[in-house]
């Protein structure tokens, strides 16, 4: 019988490179995968989170206005802590976006939403129909400054 390795292995003891070749390629995945996370997360640190969180607090807010809305929950007590916290919030936009800063649209459109919780706080919505038209007046001033700067 002729064997045509010169070291005189047999066929089957052979040891294929595809096995290794398959697992570097597994390890280049995941090591690329995580190599690319890392990278993702440092660029995000580096990002500047105020304004998105800003807006993020704003929101949640509202949604509780909405929600004391629904709940037929109206009263002063339950939607004046909510209005003096968007209130204080209003007097972070301009630090919060100080590329907007110069801007008049920018500055009118912040402006117009503290003089609409400060209009609210004044005179606290005391049914749920004024609590309604308070939310319009401050959901349409803050849709004015999206409008305009929202990308």
């Amino acid at each position: 019988m002729s064997n045509p390795d010169p070291n005189g292995k047999p066929d089957a003891a052979r040891s294929s490179n595809a096995g290794r070749y398959l697992f570097l390629l597994i390890l280049g995945l995941v090591v690329g995968a995580i190599a690319t996370v890392m990278a993702m997360r440092a660029l995000d640190a580096r990002k500047d989170h105020f304004p998105d969180s800003l807006m993020e607090v704003q929101g949640w807010h509202m949604g509780q206005l909405k929600t004391a809305m629904e709940q037929n929950r109206c009263g002063a007590t339950d939607v004046l802590p909510h209005l003096q916290t968007l209130r204080m919030l209003g007097n972070d936009l301009e630090p919060a976006f100080p590329d907007l800063r110069d801007d008049e649209r920018f500055r009118t459109a912040a402006a117009a939403m503290r003089a609409t919780t400060d209009k609210a706080i004044t005179a606290p919505p005391l049914s749920c129909g004024s609590l309604a038209a308070t939310m319009k007046s401050l959901g349409d001033s803050c849709k004015a400054c999206h409008r305009d700067f929202r990308g």
